[in-house]
Parts: structure tokens; sequence; C-alpha cells
């Protein structure tokens, strides 16, 4: 099984999917585990002292102004988890919280916590027994730390709360840990705090839609030339010389991955036979301009990613001159931000794909397709329903694209008086990323459906193997009408594993 090795110097975006979806191991690196020594060291030396210091020997919050005598310092720091502990809602997915866990032991391995070597290795020893935490959906405002759902994480290496075990089965915590030989930890002076106090939750949710929306963004390239194609279109408009003066990234990479797979078709540039026109419309035309856009916008929702992944993100933090001082690094801003940008982007790009397929159906503008591209028109409906699906996704992805970020809600006796709302901008994108896969999905079912009509013209090399692999994969060509939902399902599997793109690179080779 494959091996991440967490050091003090962070982890990458790849460390985060092979632990959070691939089941990876985790080890501590002898660099972190001194690392924790040392800092460790000086929260104790800190401790013993009767000067009061911030999350070492006081209250937290609103009610840091108490300083708390060393008997009660254990019961502060256990008090804290379950205190925040508080979630509501459905449980969270097991990705999830797995990111969430790793992310957290990446800062803990920092050496800027002054947690003990052992609650990492625990943190660890969970993780490689497949213990998931329960985490709820409501809980984090996004600033101070994802709060409650990591609470709820340190909750469980306590030996409290619940946990779903590598069988799937929720239980408690204390049973799944006495069952894999893992100690519960008692947590001493500043402990609890570092638990809790990261932006791991939205960084991890971030760091998976990343990977999510990289494999649809070139999916929806491949459908935006399937429709093409199927209309009629011109390629003319994606030639390198065109797209080379505006000359944005991401628009020249999807006008090239078009392009690619429209090689060699005999269906485009059909502009002057029966039906003339000067141009396609915009939902064709200019389909690199609206899916570039939004490749720049993951480009640089990555560049934040990589910085927060590099981060030590907790208060207070340990420097390493022995000062332990408060700051306001666990604000989620930064990752919240870009986590409400994709998700417009993400609506704009599912937006045009449904326009695209509206086009496909209606005879007044499919350029000689057969409305809704059923059978029998009148006595078949075709795909009239299939678009209502898809414009019913859109529609709530349009209400998803409302910035989350700019909904700040004070907290704490108004201590925290303006926090980020990142875990919540996290979750709506989570699902528009679901719906923008089920948007494509059914654009390329309808658009590979109309190619088929299109007979006595050759479809491109690379529209034909997606065709032929979509029908391999269960979804049916044209026809009389039938259970439309399981072709939409297969669909949807086809382009969420990635399959769409793999069967069109194996004509262009690697598409951008």
């Amino acid at each position: 099984m494959h091996t991440v090795v967490v050091g003090t110097s962070g982890v990458t975006a790849s460390d985060v999917l092979a632990v959070a979806r691939g089941g990876a191991r985790v080890e501590l690196s002898d660099e972190a585990v001194a690392a924790l020594a040392a800092a460790r060291e000086i929260v104790d030396a800190l401790a013993a002292k009767p000067e009061p210091v911030y999350g070492v020997s006081t209250g937290f919050g609103a009610l840091a102004t108490r300083h708390i005598s060393q008997e009660l310092r254990a019961q502060l720091q256990r008090n804290i988890v379950r205190s925040h502990a508080a979630g509501m809602g459905p449980r969270v997915e097991r990705e999830v919280v797995r990111a969430l866990m790793f992310l957290r032991l990446k800062t803990v391995c920092s050496g800027h916590t002054g947690v003990r070597p052992e609650v990492a290795q625990t943190m660890a020893d969970l993780l490689n027994a497949g213990i998931t935490p329960v985490v709820h959906e409501y809980g984090s405002l996004g600033c101070s730390g994802d709060l409650a759902p990591l609470s709820h994480c340190a909750l469980a290496l306590m030996g409290e709360g619940d946990a779903e075990g590598p069988d799937g089965t929720v239980r408690p915590a204390a049973e799944l840990l006495a069952e894999h030989g893992i100690a519960p930890v008692e947590l001493r002076e500043k402990e609890g705090l570092a638990l809790l106090n990261g932006t791991d939750g939205m960084l991890g949710m971030l760091v998976m839609a990343l990977a999510d929306l990289d494999t649809l963004y070139t999916s929806a390239d491949i459908t935006a030339a399937l429709s093409l194609e199927a209309l009629l279109g011109t390629d003319k408009v994606l030639a390198p010389e065109l797209h080379a003066i505006r000359p944005h990234p991401g628009q020249g990479a999807s006008a090239a991955n078009m392009l690619a797979v429209l090689k060699d078709s005999q269906l485009t540039g059909h502009h002057q036979d029966d039906a003339p026109r000067v141009q396609d419309a915009y939902s064709v035309r200019c389909a690199p301009q609206v899916a570039g856009a939004g490749r720049d916008t993951l480009a640089h929702a990555r560049l934040v990613a990589e910085r927060e992944l590099a981060a030590a993100v907790d208060n207070p933090v340990v420097l390493p001159d022995g000062r332990v001082e408060s700051n306001g690094n666990f604000h989620g801003a930064p990752v919240a931000y870009v986590l409400d940008f994709l998700a417009i982007a993400a609506a704009d790009l599912a937006s045009i794909a449904e326009r695209r397929t509206d086009r496909l159906l209606d005879k007044n503008r499919s350029h000689g397709l057969p409305p809704f591209l059923a059978d029998d028109p009148g006595v078949d409906s075709g795909l009239m329903i299939a678009q209502y699906t898809q414009a019913a996704l859109v529609s709530e992805m349009k209400r998803l694209a409302v910035p989350a970020s700019a909904d700040s809600i004070p907290s704490s006796a108004m201590q925290e008086d303006h926090v980020s709302m990142g875990w919540s901008a996290a979750r709506k994108l989570r699902t528009a990323v679901d719906n923008l896969t089920r948007v494509l999905a059914i654009e390329l079912y309808a658009a590979t459906r109309a190619v088929e009509l299109r007979e006595g013209l050759t479809a491109a090399p690379a529209t034909r193997a997606v065709i032929d692999a979509v029908r391999e994969a269960g979804v049916e060509g044209p026809g009389p009408d039938r259970f439309l939902a399981p072709d939409l399902a297969a669909a949807d599997a086809f382009v969420r594993d990635g399959l769409l793109v793999a069967a069109a690179e194996k004509v262009t080779g690697p598409l951008r």
C-alpha cells in the first residue's frame, strides 16, 4: 500500500488525495517527530510559569481572560473538545473526514503547535486503521478553524463519540480504538486547542474539488466538441492563431482540446448547406472562452491551495525562538474566496452546456435534427425531459454560486466578529461539482445521439471512439422512447469515472 510520509514543510495535493480517497498509510518523518518534541518543550516551560499564556494556561475565545490553574488544565483541554463537538445534521463523507484529519496532522507535524509526538502518532494510527470519526454537516463558520468538525475528530482521539470502522459500521470510538490496539490520548496543555484550530476541512474539500474539476473541464471540452459536430458547426473558430491574440492560457487549452477531438470530422463546416449561417451561436462558438476562464480560475485556486498546504494554521503558534504568539492565521478567507469562485465558474460551465443541449433538441435551431432527437416525434418525446433535468441542475448551481464568503456572522460574544464561512463554501461546491458532472453527462447523451442521427456524414475518429465507449458502458443510442433514468445514470458514471476523457485520449493523445 502507498505510504505518505508527513514532515515539517507541509504536504502536496496528491498526498491529500492518496490518504483521503486512496486509503494510503501515513507515517511521521524523523524530522517531524524531532520538531514536535522541541516545540513541546517550549510549551511545557511556559506552562510551568506563573504568567498566563493564551491556549496554554487560559480559557479560550471570549473566555481567554481567565487564568487556569495547573490542576484544571487537563480538564480544560478535554472540555474544549467535548463542548466544541457540537455539530448537527447529516454525516460528512468519509473522504472529507480523512482529508480533514490528515491536514490537521500536517499542521501538527510542522512543529508550530506544541502537540506531543504521541498525539500526532495517534492521529496517524486512526487514519491507518481506517477509523473515521462521525462529523456532521453544520458547526463550522470557517474561522478559528473548522471548529466543530475538527472537534468531532479530536473526540475520537480521546476515545469518545462515534466513528465509522473500516467495515463501514458506526460504533463507539472507544470500541474501535480498543480493537486496533490504539490507546486514547490524554490531552495536556494547548493540545485540545491545537487539534481544533485549522482550515483543514475546507482545504481538503478544495483539493478534492480541484481534482474533480480538472477532469470535468476536459470532459466539457469533449462534450462541447461533440455538440459542435452534431450541429454542423465550424471548427475554424478553434484555430490556434485566433486564441493566440487573446492569450488566456485556459482558453487556448480548451480550444486545442476541441480541435483535437474534431480532427478529420466530416460533420464540421457545413454553414453554407441547406441552412446557411454566418456564425455559430455563442454557446458553441464561445465554448473555449467560457471553459477557458474556468480553467484559469482553477489555476488560481490551485495556487491558493498549494500555499495553504504548505502552511501551519494554529493559534497560538510556537515560534523557533521560543515565543508562543497569538495570530489570525486560522481565518479561512483565502480558501473561502476560491471555493466560491469555483462554484461560480462551475455554474457558468453548466449553463453553457445546457444551452448547447437545448439547441440540439430544438428542430428550429438544430439544423436538420429531429425534434428532441426523438425516433418518432409526437409518439416519442425523445430527450425532452432529460433537458428539464439538466435545466433543474443548472438552476440549482446558479443558486449555489451565491458566495458564502460574503456572509459573515458574528460569534463568541463578538470576540469572533468576522468569519469566513469557508466550510459552507466548500460544502456547496461539492454539490456544484456533482451537478456539473450530471449536466455534462446529459450533454454527452444528447450529443452522441445527435451525431449518430447525422446519416451520410462521418464523425471524427475521436468522436467515434467516445460513442463506441459510451455505448459499451451501457448508454443506449437512438431509438424509440425507453426508461431514460438508467441511461442517464450510466452516462453520469461514464463522465464521473473519467471514462469520457480516457476514450477521447485513445485517439487524440493526452488532452490539456
